[in-house]
């Protein structure tokens, strides 16, 4: 077997050490996931999520222990039904996969019929599995140019550096056509109803799969005559039953959003270097002591970050104490400029606060206190001048 080294440097011992100090001395790294990865993307600017993701805590046995803990999760029956109806798709050889991948993304190629490759990708370890996964992609691309064969992977495993730290991640399947292209398959046990699904579900399954396209493309980067495909495909059970359906993705806006969200996060080791000395975010340590760990990391709170992160209770109830206008969200944070509480705002709304000598007017607070202002007047006309409902006309019959 080949040896598959993660993109980039490999992490020092310091950090390495260091990062396991963080977590607790007895607490095994989190792996990160292409959903984790999803919504790190899309909240780059959060120097706690990228330290906590990047060190391998479990955020949610934190919250838990900090008093905060969020509800996230499929319940029992909804991960048993889609155990289910992941390996019904994938039952024999994976006929049924590869025959919706050649219904949707399959024009010019021969029919998959029994002569599919499914290669072994059993190894010791995240390192070991990537190197097999990569293997068995150079040895299937090389088959499709030979022999125009299709070949199917179930549960590959794929390596994307995030901030500096190696995150191994697990596609559903990923499918190599007869002409070499790559394509990445996202299995889903939502239904999809006449031919359409839940929109927020769906995009959160395109943003998935461009992750996936992402790590796929730095492993074809290494490989001769490799092309991983823009097109992603969904599968979903039919209606109401249990048969498989299937839909194109189109991930190219979710793959650019997404890299250039990654390459903006500050990397773990900056951010670790901040930290004071004997910090920790241990579950087992007191809920005052995770708090004050979890206070000296700077964080961006937004209210998308309920849907996504295990610490966004904490982290709202904070921006409520500080009176912080991020608890409104991003577009009104964005619209305050400078004014950065709630208590700023409604103060420069109500024309208190005003410029200090020699400085010049904050055109935010102006055009909050004019607005404010526009507001009263329409109210006042509004109660001298009570909208009366007209009378119907009678009926002329």
């Amino acid at each position: 077997m080949s040896s598959y080294p993660p993109s980039g440097p490999p992490q020092t011992t310091t950090l390495r050490q260091r990062l396991a100090d963080l977590r607790g001395p007895a607490v095994p790294p989190r792996p990160l996931d292409a959903r984790a990865l999803a919504a790190l993307a899309a909240n780059p600017g959060c120097g706690r999520r990228a330290l906590l993701d990047g060190a391998g805590v479990d955020k949610t046995a934190l919250a838990s222990a900090l008093g905060t803990p969020a509800a996230f999760g499929q319940s029992q029956f909804a991960i048993v039904r889609g155990n289910s109806f992941e390996a019904k798709v994938k039952g024999d050889g994976g006929t049924e996969l590869l025959r919706l991948v050649y219904e949707r993304l399959g024009a010019g190629s021969e029919p998959p019929g029994g002569t599919a490759r499914v290669p072994d990708l059993t190894a010791a370890g995240p390192d070991g599995r990537a190197g097999r996964t990569a293997l068995a992609l150079r040895e299937a691309t090389a088959a499709a140019r030979a022999e125009g064969a299709w070949t199917f992977l179930d549960h590959p495993m794929l390596v994307l550096e995030v901030a500096g730290t190696p995150a191994y991640l697990e596609p559903d399947a990923i499918v190599v056509h007869p002409d070499g292209r790559w394509t990445v398959v996202e299995i889903k046990s939502f239904p999809m109803i006449d031919g359409s699904a839940d929109a927020a579900k769906v995009g959160a399954a395109a943003r998935q799969a461009a992750v996936y396209v992402l790590a796929l493309e730095k492993t074809a980067a290494r490989l001769e005559g490799a092309a991983v495909g823009h097109l992603a495909l969904l599968v979903c059970p039919k209606d109401f039953s249990n048969l498989p359906t299937a839909a194109v993705l189109d991930v190219r806006k979710q793959r650019a959003v997404t890299r250039r969200q990654l390459d903006r996060l500050t990397r773990v080791e900056e951010l670790a270097a901040g930290l004071p000395e004997g910090l920790s975010f241990d579950p087992a340590r007191s809920a005052e002591e995770l708090a004050e760990a979890v206070a000296a990391v700077s964080a961006s709170y937004a209210p998308d970050c309920l849907a996504a992160c295990e610490l966004a209770f904490h982290c709202r109830q904070r921006a409520r104490e500080a009176d912080a206008v991020t608890v409104l969200g991003r577009s009104v944070r964005g619209e305050l400029g400078m004014l950065a509480t709630v208590g700023a705002a409604l103060a420069a709304a109500d024309g208190i606060r005003g410029p200090a000598a020699g400085e010049a007017a904050d055109p935010t607070a102006e055009a909050l206190h004019r607005a404010a202002r526009l507001r009263a007047e329409a109210l006042e006309t509004a109660a001298a001048h009570p909208y009366q409902r007209p009378e119907a006309p009678e009926c002329p019959c």
